[in-house]
């Protein structure tokens, strides 16, 4: 004969088997968090007791990011290393500064492109300080031939051969001496500092002797011959342009 089930004895038993079991699984979970707890804590101090560790788990940690992040990114106009090169496209250059790059190009053989950058911001230079832009063109062609990465003497670099300790305060608002070495921060420090020599003298012929003093270019007076000797020659290789706006040929 089949014993009847007692419904009222079996829903006790089950209320109490989810009740433990509820209470196992809070328990063990407390006692997991705690653990995880102290697993922090016991890296936390392991980290401050020794920096190195610290620094170099930040290293990884930062470095994983930043391949994620390079890894997820499209190329873009920025990253192309074209965008960054001082260069500038010779045709949009006015009928003065075609000329002048063309023929500065063929004397010193340097590229038309690179150039033609020099030259237009020797143009915009020349708006804003007042000096032709000739004469501080004709600066760049004695002091370093056009060559960003030249040091004639030892602490003067670069186009307009700045001098690295005078000017280091100017060189940190552009990142520090590294600077010197781009093209067109060296040519706007190079004119700054002319500017404030024509300032402290009562001729251009002074202030371009002490612009070679302080430069370091060897030889006494022949610096100021030299550029200004440029210079004619420079506003000769324009003369040719056209009140049309077309470069005669």
């Amino acid at each position: 004969m089949t014993t009847p089930i007692n419904m009222p004895h079996l829903a006790l038993c089950l209320q109490t088997f989810a009740t433990d079991v509820r209470e196992g699984f809070v328990e063990i979970t407390r006692h997991g968090l705690a653990i995880f707890g102290l697993a922090v804590v016991l890296v936390s101090l392991t980290f401050l007791a020794q920096p190195e560790l610290q620094a170099s788990a930040s290293e990884a940690l930062f470095g994983w990011l930043e391949f994620r992040q390079s890894e997820n990114q499209e190329p873009t106009p920025q990253r192309n290393a074209a965008n960054r090169s001082t260069v500038k496209d010779p045709k949009t250059l006015t009928p003065e500064q075609l000329l002048a790059t063309r023929w500065l190009s063929r004397k010193y053989r340097v590229s038309a492109e690179p150039l033609s950058a020099m030259v237009a911001e020797a143009w915009a230079l020349g708006e804003r300080s007042q000096l032709p832009p000739s004469l501080i063109l004709a600066i760049m062609a004695v002091q370093s031939r056009f060559n960003p990465f030249v040091s004639a003497t030892p602490g003067q670099v670069g186009l307009m051969q700045i001098d690295l300790q005078a000017h280091a305060e100017a060189l940190a608002q552009f990142g520090g001496p590294l600077a010197a070495f781009d093209p067109l921060t060296n040519l706007r420090l190079g004119v700054r500092h002319l500017q404030g020599l024509m300032q402290q003298t009562e001729n251009l012929e002074e202030a371009l002797a002490l612009y070679g003093v302080s430069s370091g270019f060897n030889g006494e007076g022949q610096f100021v011959d030299r550029v200004l000797a440029e210079q004619v020659m420079i506003e000769k290789s324009f003369e040719k342009a056209s009140p049309t706006g077309r470069v005669a040929q």
